[in-house]
């Protein structure tokens, strides 16, 4: 594991992303079309991100040029205060991470922080009531799980804290929900099947560009 000390959101952070298949982008990675006469192929969005990962190899810059969306930025500027939270109500010391990439450099993954030697911390700040409602309600964070292991899978880590903060709701003590998930070998196990599938359509991509180029 290899750790790029950063600031989420910072120049340094953008750089050290581009051109990596990032823990937060697993979900689209591995997407699949379930119908039709192209059943099982990559979806559009996968294939648009491969893309867009390849001329990032290319250029070894942001595509987007380190564009943030307000949910983007108001995520990182709430980061700090969930993290506090969060060791208030644990007791645990995390350590922020900045970014993380594997010995290859072909995966990554921003962790919000790590703890000790065998945990790890990711803070979500959603605004979407869906959202919110899946998390504070239903005890379902199934929609971040790609996320979750992967950075398990990346790090090495045995279990990993998942935090929703949402300060509109301290008035009644639940600005914070959170709950333990333990590393799952067989979940990640199909996850790096499909990643590494994902990750030579990138080669193949990038392949064709420096072809054309020739």
């Amino acid at each position: 594991m290899i750790i790029v000390n950063c600031e989420q959101g910072s120049k340094e952070w953008h750089q050290a992303r581009a051109g990596v298949i990032t823990a937060s982008m697993f979900e689209t990675a591995r997407a699949k079309l379930k119908s039709g006469s192209s059943k099982g192929e990559p979806t559009k969005a996968a294939l648009d991100y491969a893309f867009s990962l390849a001329i990032e190899r290319i250029s070894g810059t942001p595509l987007d040029e380190g564009f943030e969306t307000w949910q983007m930025r108001r995520g990182h500027e709430l980061e700090p205060m969930a993290r506090m939270e969060h060791e208030a109500q644990t007791g645990l010391l995390v350590q922020r991470a900045g970014f993380v990439l594997t010995d290859d450099s072909a995966f990554g993954a921003s962790a919000d922080g790590l703890i000790g030697e065998d945990g790890g911390s990711e803070y979500k700040c959603f605004l979407a009531p869906e959202k919110l409602r899946a998390f504070h309600i239903d005890n379902d964070a199934s929609g971040i799980m790609d996320q979750v292991q992967g950075c398990m899978w990346i790090t090495g880590r045995k279990w990993w804290h998942v935090g929703m903060y949402c300060p509109a709701l301290e008035s009644v003590g639940r600005q914070l929900w959170w709950q333990e998930f333990k590393r799952d070998d067989n979940y990640i196990e199909s996850l790096e099947v499909d990643l590494w599938q994902f990750k030579l359509l990138v080669d193949q991509y990038e392949s064709k560009l420096r072809s054309k180029a020739a």
